[in-house]
């Protein structure tokens, strides 16, 4: 029997990605679970997978604290509590920082900062209670600004400290607090990540085939959380590059320019 079995497990964004990944996984190892997505399509069709299972489902956009507070409302409506929370739910950006209308960057931090301060807020109470586990899923743009990424940066950035004030805040409780953050990895943030204008470019500048698959990232996250640990930086390249950065940030500015960049444009 998994230590996750008949646990409540809230996962923001779960319509696809590591979110996706992250409620097959649960869901295979007995949990009940519970997602939210803007996408009702999306949360239909992944409903429709598990037929039978404890997998409840509901529309609500992170932004907004009213959505967060009626989700969390249905879910213990559903379910009674809440043993985890997984803030996934986010957003990516593309844009140089003269080129980028501000509100660009504001909608970037209310879906990824806001968004998990709402969450975590109203679920607070319950995990609390449980002696639970609440996580973040950051990035490595939380540990190291990247060009073109301002905004993410900033709000993963603001995520990593929230965390791990909260963290603090809660040492006695017997609630864990943790913040992952993965390097690159397989999914469909890059497609729909904001251009200049706040509008999806449609595309992913990368090579998507070379990085860490959602359902990998999704492992290390459970395994964390079976772990209690306080942060994993996931991949090779996540790891050396927040090392590089902690110990000749110097010389990683320059090494992330020239990934970034070619003949002075950005190009991923």
């Amino acid at each position: 029997m998994s230590i996750f079995t008949n646990k409540i497990v809230v996962i923001t964004g779960g319509s696809e990605g590591i979110g996706k990944a992250l409620v097959d996984a649960f869901l295979q190892q007995g949990a009940k679970v519970a997602t939210c997505s803007r996408n009702y399509d999306k949360l239909y069709s992944l409903q429709s997978s598990y037929p039978g299972k404890p997998l409840m489902i509901y529309t609500a956009d992170v932004s907004k604290e009213q959505d967060c507070l009626n989700f969390m409302d249905a879910v213990i409506q559903s379910f009674g509590t809440i043993d985890i929370l997984i803030n996934n739910a986010g957003v990516s950006m593309r844009s140089l920082v003269s080129e980028v209308e501000l509100d660009t960057i504001r909608k970037v931090m209310d879906i990824n900062f806001w968004g998990t301060v709402h969450c975590t807020k109203f679920a607070l109470p319950y995990i609390v209670r449980n002696q639970g586990t609440i996580v973040g899923v950051s990035s490595i743009a939380g540990y190291r600004g990247l060009p073109g990424r301002s905004g993410y940066s900033a709000s993963k950035f603001a995520v990593n400290g929230w965390l791990e004030a909260l963290r603090t805040e809660l040492l006695d409780t017997g609630t864990n607090v943790m913040w992952v953050c993965p390097g690159f990895t397989a999914s469909n943030i890059r497609n729909v990540a904001l251009n200049k204008e706040g509008k999806s470019q449609g595309e992913s500048p990368m090579d998507e085939s070379k990085m860490m698959s959602a359902i990998a990232c999704a492992g290390h996250i459970i395994t964390a959380i079976r772990k209690r640990k306080r942060s994993i930086v996931l991949t090779f390249t996540g790891k050396r590059t927040v090392l590089m950065n902690r110990f000749f940030p110097s010389l990683t500015d320059k090494l992330v320019r020239k990934f970034f960049f070619k003949n002075g444009e950005l190009v991923k």
